[in-house]
């Protein structure tokens, strides 16, 4: 074959891969080869900006944390319901967000979040008409020993926060604790109320009866966590279940009490805690046991060491 015919063979081929390429010939398209479908033919330069994004998404995170840290907000309020809704609406509003102003915050802002509850509210208050609901009454003290009551309201619509009231001087006031679980009631509405739900105590066993006398349509009922608890209270009154719990104190106050039994303890346990006493639940002293049992052989073990 001559020079100029194989020029001109070659000239023809890739006429016809260019009429192929562009669509104006018979085929179909371009011919694809088994490698073709692991590459594309769009120009990108995705590990560029991957790159790129990494770092900006670090500086970002690197912003939100040093907030958080700046005020000592706790590691879980990322897992609040309403973390990842407030990052969307940011970065979805783009450069040039200008954020809420402490003024902001205590007037409009606070109102239309009000409101909202307030809608909230009124879906509750439909459900409590339509199932009934229960009224719970949760006592508690805070750090500055203020005796404080918390009234809750549960149906299937779910909890919903009442009120809470001030009740240091009144606590242990049965006629005033009547009071109280009627004036909740009488908010409600009788007649949606199926239960009224209170501790075991004297003073609430005293207001409970008086509330059923009164409203005949509802019934008082104890808790039973409270019960449980004051049925523990009674088997650890038992001559050996009391030896039993005075020795786990005992235990468990001089490890704590001891920086370096502390320390070896935590060696041993594999930084393993044990379970310490509360002062006003006694299901705790119970759980103190369980917990010394779980680590008994390595207690063993640290107090039969060289170290010790």
């Amino acid at each position: 074959m001559s020079s100029s015919n194989s020029k001109n063979l070659r000239k023809d081929f890739v006429w016809k891969y260019m009429q192929i390429g562009s669509g104006s010939g018979s085929g179909s398209g371009i011919p694809r080869g088994p490698m073709d479908k692991f590459t594309t033919s769009q120009p990108h330069q995705s590990t560029l900006n991957s790159r790129w994004k990494q770092e900006e998404r670090k500086e970002v995170c690197r912003k939100i944390g040093r907030f958080m840290y700046s005020k000592g907000l706790p590691f879980n309020t990322v897992n609040d319901p309403y973390w990842i809704p407030m990052m969307d609406v940011v970065a979805k509003f783009g450069p040039g967000f200008k954020p809420p102003s402490m003024h902001e915050l205590r007037t409009w802002i606070l109102r239309e979040e009000v409101n909202d509850l307030s809608i909230i509210m009124e879906d509750h208050k439909r459900a409590w008409k339509q199932y009934g609901c229960s009224i719970m009454s949760d006592g508690w003290t805070d750090g500055k020993s203020r005796c404080l009551i918390n009234f809750l309201v549960n149906s299937p619509a779910g909890t919903w926060f009442m009120k809470s009231i001030d009740a240091s001087d009144t606590i242990k006031n049965g006629e005033l604790m009547f009071k109280y679980l009627d004036d909740v009631v009488e908010e409600i509405g009788e007649e949606n109320v199926v239960q009224v739900i209170t501790d075991n105590a004297s003073n609430y066993v005293n207001a409970g009866m008086r509330l059923m006398e009164k409203r005949r349509r509802l019934w008082w009922t104890p808790c039973a966590a409270h019960c449980i608890d004051l049925i523990l209270k009674d088997i650890g009154k038992v001559t050996v279940q009391d030896t039993t719990l005075a020795r786990a104190r005992q235990v468990v106050k001089f490890i704590y009490g001891h920086t370096w039994v502390l320390s070896l303890m935590r060696t041993f346990t594999k930084n393993h805690e044990l379970l310490r006493l509360a002062i006003t639940r006694f299901a705790t002293s119970f759980l103190t046991l369980q917990s010394l049992y779980k680590q008994k052989q390595a207690l063993i073990a640290m107090f039969s060491s060289e170290k010790w």
